[in-house]
């Protein structure tokens, strides 16, 4: 693949306008929260209707319009008052200053799955990891067996936030899966994620055991470049059985805690513990590797640093893993305690109790912390199985406390939540097929954690909270 050729073409819809108005007026029944909802999930439900806990309420939801409404929601990014929200079409910027009625200030048009998304400063980092057949935003899909197709991450200007600037690709061997952004003093460094190398693709051959650093120049970011390509599994990983045949050859996801100097990383068959003191040179330190998991997704560190929770996306986000027959160990959370020299002790598993019926994909997928003292509170996706508030302040003992879910999809065509967020305040859900919602959560807890007020966030680069 070849990054010579820069069609930098982009289409950006703009607007001012409002997404969706859910104001009250005097005692008129609120439209989103209907109180039946309350109790009611998984096999419960009827298709698209809504099931959720007392303590969480819909503050607004977005559908999916213009350019990007027939994409898949991804993931998110916030900063200030905005929110970025990755689709396999390719991202929207949001002004959530106030939840209730979020605006949509522009839509950039710019296919390549899955446009996972990060944000720092006047700039924005986009993932694709599907072949094109150039790095512009009016590529077409291209087979990876052709030596110029491209993969890899597209830098946006976002200083006028109303119409982002395409301003520079760079080229990464397998693509970009995802990617986690490390801060730096001069430069800002791009982890970029990517798996499944293959004989007969030029620029994706195996093995592919590590990832790709790109460096960028904060102060000339156009000069970015692949820094790095550093070796994460020199014996070639750990074979896994479930999910895809051979052994682990990449990550999938890698959460970055930069105040501590330590990422995790998801991958494959795998769960790791890096040291990135020094972001170009990443040193695994630690290991872990578990017979129920079939696919090392991703990765949640706690507040203090002394637990990770670990994800196994059993059956690749497509299969109905949330039921008896599956049972409560595989497709699930893992928790780890975490000792000062970076060992990691496995305590407990932890899933959904809320079974889904067997036309709905559910298994763990993306979450983050809520920034409550003391305690260790998450927030995280389900796909079908909704967006889950739980507490793992007791590593060996987690309990749900919240939930907000739809009923089957219209025609069992699978769907649900991809990320689920907490960001000042409220929750940030990006639908797969729904659009984006923005959940509030009542409780003193979630009071508390309000008053912890971010600038940015990067679910995959960790905030320190004191």
């Amino acid at each position: 693949m070849t990054a010579s050729r820069r069609r930098l073409g982009l289409a950006v819809i703009a607007s001012a306008g409002l997404a969706m108005s859910v104001g009250l007026s005097g005692a008129a029944a609120d439209p989103l929260n209907d109180p039946a909802e309350i109790g009611r999930f998984g096999t419960q439900l009827q298709a698209d209707q809504i099931g959720r806990s007392a303590n969480v309420e819909r503050a607004a939801s977005v559908a999916p319009s213009g350019p990007l409404a027939t994409g898949t929601g991804t993931d998110i990014a916030f900063q200030g008052n905005k929110a970025f929200v990755g689709n396999y079409n390719g991202f929207t910027i949001f002004d959530v200053s106030n939840p209730a009625q979020p605006k949509t200030l522009s839509q950039v048009l710019c296919p390549g799955s899955q446009n996972d998304v990060s944000v720092s400063g006047n700039l924005l980092y986009l993932s694709t990891d599907s072949s094109r057949s150039d790095d512009s935003c009016s590529s077409t899909s291209q087979s990876a067996t052709i030596k110029d197709s491209w993969e890899g991450i597209k830098i946006f200007d976002i200083s006028d936030v109303t119409n982002p600037k395409y301003i520079k690709s760079v080229e990464t061997a397998c693509g970009s899966h995802t990617h986690t952004l490390i801060p730096g003093a001069t430069s800002e460094y791009i982890y970029v994620s990517s798996y499944n190398p293959d004989k007969s693709y030029p620029d994706c051959q195996p093995p592919h055991d590590g990832i790709s650093i790109i460096e960028v120049p904060k102060a000339n970011p156009t000069a970015a470049k692949v820094a790095a390509t550093p070796v994460l599994f020199p014996d070639g990983g750990t074979e896994r059985g479930n999910l895809l045949a051979g052994g682990t050859s990449g990550c999938h996801d890698i959460t970055a805690y930069p105040s501590k100097k330590i990422a995790a990383g998801a991958c494959m068959g795998d769960g790791i513990i890096m040291d990135i003191s020094n972001p170009l040179a990443p040193k695994v330190i630690n290991r872990v590797t578990d017979k129920n998991f079939a696919f090392w997704h991703s990765a949640t560190f706690n507040n203090a640093g002394t637990k990770v929770v670990f994800t196994d996306e059993l059956g690749g986000g497509g299969a109905a893993t949330c039921n008896k027959q599956t049972g409560p160990e595989r497709g699930a959370d893992a928790i780890y305690d975490l000792s000062a020299d970076h060992k990691l002790s496995f305590k407990s598993y932890f899933k959904i109790s809320r079974y889904q019926t067997k036309s709905e994909n559910c298994v763990a997928h993306n979450g983050s912390l809520v920034p409550v003292k003391g305690k260790d509170i998450m927030v995280q996706s389900w796909y079908m199985g909704g967006t889950q508030i739980w507490d793992f302040t007791d590593s060996a003992h987690p309990k749900e406390i919240g939930y907000f879910e739809r009923g089957p999809a219209a025609g069992d065509d699978g769907g649900g939540t991809w990320s689920s967020y907490y960001y000042n305040g409220h929750v940030y859900s990006s639908d797969l097929g729904k659009g984006f919602d923005i959940l509030k959560v009542s409780g003193p807890d979630f009071d508390e954690a309000a008053t912890v007020q971010m600038d940015e966030f990067n679910p995959q680069s960790q905030p320190y909270v004191g």
